[in-house]
């Protein structure tokens, strides 16, 4: 068990860090720039992870619909539901790229973008929109192998497109001398080569086993309302993030850098914890699709104990090296002081992250998204009034920031914890079978 964990852990922790290099390449090209073109492009890319991170479910469905028919033996069947998440993914991608194009100029405004920032934003966004079908392909299609246990192609195509955009950025914004047009055109061709290549070999997969790769209006439907449940989880995780940050806005300049610096940081251990969480979703997929219920006891207990394990270490890491860190972000000693205290805070909640996480790895997998909805938009109304307690209430500086960690970091996950926890105990959750 614990060789298949790690077997498709690691993996799944490449190709998660991979995508954020997308970000980091281009933020540090268009930065030659100057500061305008940089704005412009962070806020641009706010818009564009939010857009993509609200279509998530086409991976975690994909996943767990492949991996429970692979488990039940109905390998074609699985394929073909992989097939309809990709033309689902490449439709709706189709259509927020067109939306993209139109309303740019509406978004960036609304977003209260300064005059000088604007019209950067705004190419950025037009120009990579293009790559939205890809990038929704690329979602749809990593969930299909990660179903079938396969979360190493994902990494190298991750790998493979994380490499092309940088040299296509390059070439594009310095060379060419596009600007940030040039960025977000290198992200979009480097996203649909991504999509195509992977759309490509799970259509491979889909021939040999004899499915179609037409789509069906019964197929896309029901991968609607598959996601449905999913798309307001994501919401409201997407939500208390917001909250957290709008609350560090409200509690002075220092706790806003702080925060910042805290939430990267926080950013990095999710993805450790999350790729706990992707094994987890793929192999209880595959023992309930089998109809074996103690393999899956099995599952959630271990992949629980390797998620409350890593969420330790990271904690000791983080908790420990706060004061070595900070300096690393800022010279500003009362945002230091306030990081390496908030990052404290962290470090003793972070056990019950990688509890939470891999539990909501192991109800996703088996197609729990309805509970995981409820709960979601439960625990952020626990979130809020704490939220905004600290907002009214807490003193600047680093008191500010660790009382805000403690109710986002603290609160929120301790009733996420209780309430995908309290699920996990009974058995209404393992429905078995494809």
């Amino acid at each position: 068990m614990d060789r298949q964990v790690l077997a498709l852990a690691l993996p799944a922790l490449g190709a998660l860090v991979a995508e954020p290099l997308f970000v980091l390449v281009d933020s540090a090209v268009v930065g030659v720039l100057g500061t305008p073109q940089l704005a412009g492009l962070a806020l641009a890319g706010t818009v564009l992870t939010t857009l993509v991170g609200l279509c998530v479910f086409l991976a975690y469905t994909t996943t767990a619909d492949v991996a429970r028919n692979l488990g039940a033996g109905r390998r074609a069947h699985g394929l073909r539901l992989g097939v309809e998440g990709l033309w689902l993914g490449a439709g709706i991608g189709a259509l927020l790229a067109l939306a993209l194009v139109v309303a740019a100029p509406a978004l960036v405004a609304a977003l209260g973008a300064p005059p000088d920032v604007v019209p950067h934003a705004v190419a950025y966004l037009r120009w990579s929109a293009p790559g939205l079908p890809g990038m929704l392909v690329v979602l749809a299609a990593t969930g299909v192998l990660r179903g079938m246990l396969d979360t190493r192609t994902p990494l190298v195509v991750a790998a493979a497109g994380a490499v092309l955009n940088a040299v296509l950025s390059v070439a594009l914004v310095l060379v060419v001398g596009m600007g940030v047009a040039g960025s977000g055109l290198g992200t979009a061709v480097a996203q649909t080569a991504m999509g195509l290549t992977l759309a490509g070999v799970v259509a491979r997969g889909a021939r040999r086993e004899g499915v179609a790769l037409a789509p069906s209006a019964a197929g896309l439907g029901a991968g609607l309302r598959s996601g449905a449940p999913l798309v307001v989880r994501t919401v409201s995780l997407r939500a208390a993030i917001l909250l957290a940050a709008w609350v560090a806005a409200g509690l002075g300049t220092v706790t806003l850098a702080g925060h910042q610096v805290v939430a990267a940081l926080w950013g990095l251990a999710a993805f450790a914890l999350d790729a706990l969480a992707i094994a987890a979703q793929a192999l209880v997929g595959q023992a309930l699709g089998a109809g074996d219920v103690g393999r899956t006891r099995h599952v959630l207990r271990r992949t629980l104990q390797w998620g409350v394990g890593a969420g330790a270490a990271l904690g000791v890491v983080l908790g420990a090296a706060g004061w070595w860190i900070a300096p690393l972000f800022t010279r500003d000693a009362d945002v230091r002081s306030a990081v390496a205290v908030a990052l404290v805070v962290v470090a003793v909640t972070l056990p019950m992250a990688g509890w939470v996480f891999v539990l909501d790895g192991v109800l996703i997998g088996a197609g729990d998204g309805r509970y995981l909805a409820v709960v979601g938009l439960v625990t952020l109304a626990v979130y809020a009034p704490a939220a905004l307690a600290v907002r009214v209430l807490a003193p600047d500086g680093a008191g500010a920031l660790a009382w805000s960690w403690v109710a986002f970091a603290g609160l929120f996950m301790a009733a996420r914890a209780v309430t995908t926890g309290l699920r996990a105990r009974g058995t209404r959750w393992m429905r078995t079978g494809a």
